[in-house]
C-alpha cells in the first residue's frame, strides 16, 4: 500500500498531479501562474527534473516527469512545493488587487491548521498521486490525458492553444513558455 503514494523506483517516468488545498483556483492569475513556471525551470536547470509534460489548470497541475542526476523525486518535489507554496502564499498577502486575498489566506490558513506539520499556512495537498508510466500504452494515455484537460474545461478548442501547457512543444510550435524533455 505504501508504494501507491511514493517514488519507490528513481528511474521510472512518473505522472504526478500537484492540487492546491480545497481545489482553490488560484492559477486563475497569470502572476502564480508563472511563479509555478520559474519554479519548473529552477528545478530542471539545478535539481534535474526533466519534465516531459505539463498543464497548469486553475487549481491543480499535471505532469509527467523523470529525475536525472542524484537528486531523487521526492526531495525535488518537496522542495518545489514548498518553494512555491511560500512564494505565492507570499505574493497573494503582497497583491492588493487580489479581489480573493482574504478569503484565500483564511483558506490556506485553515488548512494549516489541520495538519500538524505545518505552523501557519498549507497551500499543497500533501500527495502527489504518482504513477508509474511502465509502458507506451499508459505513457500516451497519460500525455493525451495532459494535453486534452484545457479542452475538457472549456477554455480552448485545441489543445495547442492552452498557453500553459506542454501541447505547444508537442505540435513542433515556435512560442512555448517552457522547454521540455519531449517523450
Amino acid at each position: 500500500m505504501g508504494r501507491a503514494h511514493s517514488f519507490y523506483d528513481q528511474e521510472a517516468t512518473y505522472f504526478i498531479t500537484m492540487t492546491v488545498v480545497y481545489w482553490i483556483d488560484v492559477f486563475t492569475r497569470e502572476e502564480y501562474r508563472h511563479i509555478i513556471l520559474d519554479s519548473f525551470k529552477y528545478c530542471q536547470e539545478h535539481k534535474g527534473l526533466k519534465i516531459h509534460a505539463y498543464v497548469i489548470m486553475s487549481n491543480h497541475i499535471h505532469m509527467i516527469i523523470t529525475k536525472g542526476r542524484h537528486k531523487n523525486l521526492s526531495d525535488i518535489l518537496r522542495d518545489l512545493k514548498k518553494h512555491t507554496a511560500k512564494t505565492i502564499v507570499k505574493s497573494i498577502e503582497e497583491n492588493t488587487k487580489e479581489s480573493r486575498r482574504e478569503w484565500m489566506l483564511w483558506m490556506f490558513q485553515r488548512a494549516g491548521h489541520k495538519n500538524p506539520k505545518n505552523k501557519e499556512f498549507q497551500f499543497w495537498q500533501q500527495h502527489n498521486q504518482p504513477i508509474i508510466l511502465d509502458t507506451s500504452e499508459k505513457l500516451l494515455q497519460r500525455l493525451g490525458y495532459i494535453h486534452d484537460n484545457p479542452i475538457k474545461a472549456g477554455i480552448v478548442l485545441d489543445a495547442k492553444d492552452y498557453l500553459y501547457s506542454s501541447a505547444s512543444n508537442y505540435h513542433g510550435m515556435k512560442y512555448n513558455l517552457l522547454k521540455v524533455d519531449l517523450l
